[in-house]
């Protein structure tokens, strides 16, 4: 077993706490000076059925997800019938021996040792993380190190039932320590959050939907240290009006949902665009149509968030690849709306939103768009050669508007054929103003041999398991990173040398093959996965070893 690049995978049914359990297993390696990165797989139960947390462990980076299994921490019969087909050939099986019986592996009485230390069913998982620990070297001081941090009820009996376990287990493997020190562990969904406080965030609007449900809860939680307020509201549509008004009154505004909630706010999406109002909207993807199934994976709304909306649109599609990535483009799409007002989409999907990653902070900042300097008359709409009109907000020496409708310099509605040609054209100027601002940010990411006739293309979180691809097989990696307005100059100079693009994408019909075609780029052959499930680092391998 390479003990330096290692995966694990824990599982059981809804209720049996295998994510709390995957996240403590991730920190344990984490303090160990190892790379992680966390794939939660769970169905849309509260009790029962079969949920799992997938561990990659890597003295570097890691940046995907692998299909192979190194360790196979089962809870119940079910995990092993899933997963022991993917176990490597010297996997080590680590099950709940009370539950568990025709198993090779190391059978641990979870149960029973919980039972005797009058704990409840659920500190089975902590008895399984304690066994776990031992088996592999894991000495007992950093193990109650981790739990003392992660645990905040009843420690002293889960630190009793994890050091019974871990006593009567016997080591098998030891996996050593590094030099590196402990990085910080985030959700994709908490680095949006993050990065949106750090560009300014200060009204946050939501109503649960998977698998953007993290956002709102990270800021609930943590709200009054990052100066934001927060509020669940109704239903979606309810939440971009809200967001739209707090922006109105000048306050920086982000709502998050997923594919279906999306689709109740593009009215007031289009709304946005004419009273040229910033707003940040979060969109988790997740498969449909419809509901499909709601704690899945998927990149099937990439079209969608282009073409939201109805009428002449200006907006910006931001599409980051992982937490860092996510953490910075958040900020940036939130500067972006207020210098352009104008709404900012951030796309992700549940890969990106609910796997844990290592975290490396890239600077940003809050910064500030144009604002009226009090003087003369204002006009909130007023008629600028580059197409942006100062901002002022209610309470400022001037009446502030803001209209749905067609307007004039001042924002009253008017039906004048010359008037509302003249507003069009206005936002016209400020979209060629943004395409600029697209080809002058670095808006496309370019990993791997950058001298390969062929390219794999993807976007959002198939970037680890697309890059992981182009570097073992020696082929040239491109990341757009900004779809709209779509970075036409920097795309084609990555793609320039290129003999054969291959497109990488999670939905049926091969999305970003289509707007990459819109601008004259041909794809010659396309790797699409929509089962639910995100690229695994092996089965991705193939399929492009098969292409070329």
């Amino acid at each position: 077993m390479n003990t330096k690049d290692f995966s694990v995978l824990i599982g059981g049914a809804a209720g049996q706490g295998s994510r709390k359990a995957g996240l403590i297993i991730a920190k344990l390696f984490n303090n160990l000076g190892y790379g992680v990165l966390i794939y939660d797989d769970y169905q849309s139960l509260i009790k029962g059925g079969h949920s799992f947390s997938l561990i990659r462990v890597s003295e570097k980076e890691p940046l995907s997800h692998s299909q192979e299994i190194d360790f196979l921490l089962a809870l119940d019969q079910r995990t092993i019938e899933e997963h022991e087909k993917d176990l490597s050939k010297e996997g080590i099986v680590v099950f709940n021996k009370d539950r568990i019986e025709a198993c090779e592996g190391t059978g641990l009485d979870i149960e029973t040792i919980v039972k005797e230390c009058k704990g409840i069913p659920i500190m089975v998982n902590i008895a399984l993380i304690g066994g776990f620990a031992k088996i592999t070297g894991i000495e007992w001081n950093v193990l109650e190190q981790v739990l003392r941090k992660e645990i905040d009820r009843e420690i002293e009996k889960n630190l009793e039932i994890a050091r019974k376990a871990f006593d009567g287990a016997q080591s098998i493997i030891e996996i050593k320590k590094l030099k590196n020190n402990p990085r910080p562990l985030l959700t994709g969904n908490e680095a949006v959050a993050l990065g949106g406080a750090k560009a300014g965030l200060e009204t946050y609007y939501a109503y649960p939907m998977t698998p953007a449900t993290g956002i709102l809860h990270y800021l609930a939680e943590r709200g009054h240290d990052l100066n934001v307020c927060v509020s669940q509201l109704e239903n979606e549509i309810a939440v971009i009006n809200a967001a739209i008004g707090s922006a109105y009154a000048g306050k920086r505004s982000m709502v998050g949902t997923s594919g279906g909630g999306f689709a109740l706010m593009t009215e007031a999406l289009s709304m946005a665009v004419q009273a040229e109002t910033p707003v940040v909207i979060v969109e988790s993807q997740r498969p449909g149509p419809a509901s499909g199934v709601a704690t899945y994976q998927a990149q099937g709304d990439l079209l969608f968030s282009l073409f939201a909306g109805h009428g002449d649109i200006v907006k910006f599609v931001v599409a980051p690849g992982d937490a860092n990535e996510a953490f910075y483009w958040t900020g940036k799409a939130m500067n972006l709306a207020w210098k352009y007002q104008t709404p900012a989409i951030v796309l992700i999907d549940k890969e990106l939103s609910e796997s844990t990653y290592d975290f490396s902070e890239e600077e940003i900042k809050k910064e500030e768009g144009k604002m009226w300097d009090g003087k003369g008359e204002y006009k909130r709409y007023l008629d600028s050669e580059d197409g942006i009109s100062p901002m002022a907000f209610p309470g400022a020496k001037g009446v502030v508007k803001a209209t749905s409708y067609e307007h004039d310099e001042f924002g009253i509605t008017t039906e004048d054929a010359e008037a509302v040609k003249k507003m069009q054209e206005k936002r016209m100027r400020k979209f060629e103003l943004m395409k600029e601002e697209a080809e002058k940010m670095r808006s496309v990411n370019v990993f791997g041999n950058l001298k390969s006739k062929t390219t794999i293309v993807c976007f959002g979180s198939v970037k680890g398991a697309a890059r992981e691809t182009a570097e073992r097989l020696d082929l040239k990696m491109v990341q757009p990173l900004v779809l709209e307005p779509f970075p036409e100059k920097q795309v084609k100079k990555a793609l320039e040398d290129s003999e054969r693009i291959i497109c990488v994408e999670n939905n049926a019909s091969g999305q970003l093959a289509k707007l990459l075609s819109c601008f004259g780029i041909k794809v010659d052959q396309k790797v699409l996965k929509y089962d639910g499930r995100p690229f695994f680092r092996e089965e991705l391998e193939e399929q492009i070893k098969k292409i070329i």
